[in-house]
């Protein structure tokens, strides 16, 4: 059974979404983490049961980390996507709070030829775990904030927020 939960967070309401699993710290295995407007954002579906209290440690790591006390995040997620998405996905992981990479050096770190950076690009698109799975820290090669399915300017918000970018003053 899917369960589900909606965190607020300065980006607007997060809906959560995962299963139960013995394994998982606060028993959830979180499935998918989107964001009001998203491009390809879940939606609550019938049969899905909503349990705030089964995603309350996915929350309070949410706010530490909106409150810039947490840095990482110590979730367990839920299997999904292709053996291809998953390496992309986990390489994500890699990527420290605070730093950027682009895509093509996450494609060379992958050892992803340069003519398949756009295959990287794509499991980046699919992350079903907006944030906590940091596709927000993949930038173009020339610097620029290339696509993010939570919207550019919140891409911008997040490297601000994780001191990768510095705020623009007019």
């Amino acid at each position: 059974m899917k369960l589900y939960s909606i965190a607020d967070s300065p980006l607007g309401d997060l809906l959560l979404v995962g299963e139960a699993s013995a394994t998982a710290r606060g028993g959830i295995a979180i499935e998918s983490l989107s964001m009001p407007g998203q491009k390809g954002a879940a939606t609550v579906q019938d049969g899905w049961q909503r349990d705030d209290e089964a995603f309350a440690d996915v929350t309070r790591q949410l706010r530490a980390y909106f409150y810039g006390s947490a840095k990482t995040f110590d979730l367990e997620f839920a299997a999904g996507g292709t053996a291809f998405q998953q390496r992309v996905w986990r390489a994500l992981d890699d990527i420290p709070y605070g730093t950027t990479t682009t895509y093509g050096r996450l494609a060379e770190h992958l050892g992803v030829e340069r003519a398949e950076i756009r295959a990287v690009g794509a499991a980046i698109g699919a992350n079903p775990l907006l944030l906590v799975r940091p596709c927000h820290r993949v930038i173009g090669a020339d610097g620029s904030l290339r696509g993010y399915a939570g919207g550019v300017g919140r891409k911008q918000d997040l490297l601000i927020h994780e001191g990768a970018l510095q705020p623009v003053l007019i």
